[in-house]
């Protein structure tokens, strides 16, 4: 069953707010701005950003009048989408199904092939992508968890071809397996993301537990980390650490705890990146080739978890070689999908950065300028849905999927 409706919305904001003038960061341009949209007392209110406009940055308002059509709310714990060719949607459901879903919002029935997935907390179904050649060669490439044993788990990436009728993976191979394998199911992670030379970007959590996060900052592991693979997952030419002894010759990135959003900042070509923090901290990066984003030594938050739980993550906030997140939240929001605006349906949004959020629940819209978050408003938060996914359509849209047992596909536009 389709459920369909319509809300047209100005804002996230319901009321009228006096503007204020906030100084801006150097070479920056200034803006006016409305205050924060963040009013919860912080869990860390000790914690300074390291530089302006790194956290609580002043508001703004969408002026389009917002066209918000629910096409659904009939999948299980949706996680993710891919677009086919004809506008229709792949999607993921976090139990380990794959279906068809039409623009309309029709589901289609689940797709065979799908290797058995571990469904639970964290763990199950994650991202999908195609192939930038899927015209010719009809490849997805999905992550998932895979359960080796009754006990043993390992986010991994799996490549099929959809079969003609679109019923069947067909020739299913698991490229990649982020070892090592573990008995938790939480932070498998994670995103994939395909750069403009074909080569799959692809993100891991580091697996939550005190006794393995600290494989965030082992070179030999891509627990906590991003990698950059071809398509048959071997290492992609031009890595940073390739030929060094003792580094796996993917990687990219490190120092990462939960990463659940790439994506590529249209202006300038470079790769963001969005990752849950512990209590509070959840960041926004700037991912540079072989740079350290410190976790679990350095990170905004507190211990949320363990003895020392409401206590300060490893040596601070900061550290030498240890790079800063552009933007964070506290409290947690709790970031997963981000995806930047490159439509002309809502043209004040031009390469805005959009940021789902499970906790906050709701859609976060970043105005970015010179790598600087100046302007942060909140989208659907009176819907009450955990916000999985965020994706611009082909049709110049923004959709949004929820992270909800009777999950919704919203499609915004003006």
């Amino acid at each position: 069953m389709v459920g369909c409706c319509a809300i047209v919305i100005m804002s996230s904001c319901a009321k009228k707010l006096d503007r204020v003038q906030v100084d801006p960061p150097p070479e920056e341009i200034p803006v006016s701005l409305l205050p924060p949209v963040e009013t919860l007392p912080k869990v860390a209110p000790e914690q300074i950003p390291s530089f302006p406009f790194q956290t609580r940055v002043g508001s703004v308002q969408t002026t389009t009048p917002l066209n918000v059509k629910i096409l659904t709310s009939d999948l299980s714990y949706p996680w993710s989408m891919a677009f086919l060719p004809d506008g229709r949607m792949l999607v993921t459901e976090k139990p380990g199904n794959i279906r068809i879903v039409t623009a309309s919002g029709a589901i289609g029935n689940k797709i065979n092939g799908v290797p058995a997935v571990k469904y639970r907390s964290d763990s199950g179904l994650q991202d999908i992508v195609l192939d930038p050649d899927f015209a010719t060669t009809r490849l997805v490439f999905w992550s998932f968890v895979e359960p080796l044993t009754a006990t043993d788990f390992i986010t991994s990436i799996a490549r099929a071809k959809l079969s003609a009728d679109e019923t069947t993976f067909e020739d299913v191979t698991i490229i990649y397996r982020a070892t090592p394998s573990y008995t938790g199911v939480q932070h498998p992670g994670s995103q994939l993301l395909f750069d403009k030379n074909g080569y799959l970007f692809a993100c891991f959590g580091e697996r939550y537990d005190d006794g393995i996060r600290i494989k965030a900052q082992a070179m030999d592991s891509p627990l906590g980390k991003i990698v950059r693979i071809k398509k048959d997952g071997s290492a992609a030419p031009g890595n940073p650490f390739s030929g060094q002894a003792g580094v796996i010759p993917e990687l990219w990135s490190l120092g990462h705890r939960d990463p659940q959003g790439l994506a590529f900042n249209p202006a300038t070509g470079e790769l963001w990146e969005a990752e849950h923090g512990p209590m509070a901290g959840d960041e926004i990066n700037l991912i540079k080739r072989g740079a350290n984003y410190g976790w679990p030594v350095i990170a905004y938050g507190l211990e949320n978890s363990g003895p020392l739980i409401g206590t300060t993550v490893g040596n601070g906030t900061q550290q030498s070689g240890m790079v800063q997140p552009i933007y964070y939240w506290d409290p947690a929001i709790a970031p997963s999908a981000i995806a930047f605006y490159t439509g002309t349906l809502v043209p004040e949004w031009k390469n805005n950065l959009f940021v789902a959020a499970l906790k906050g629940r709701h859609i976060i819209r970043l105005v970015i300028s010179n790598n600087k978050v100046v302007g942060e408003e909140r989208l659907l938060a009176t819907e009450g849905q955990r916000m999985r996914k965020v994706i611009q359509g082909p049709d110049g849209a923004l959709y949004a999927l929820t992270d909800m047992p009777k999950g919704r596909i919203y499609r915004i536009s003006n």
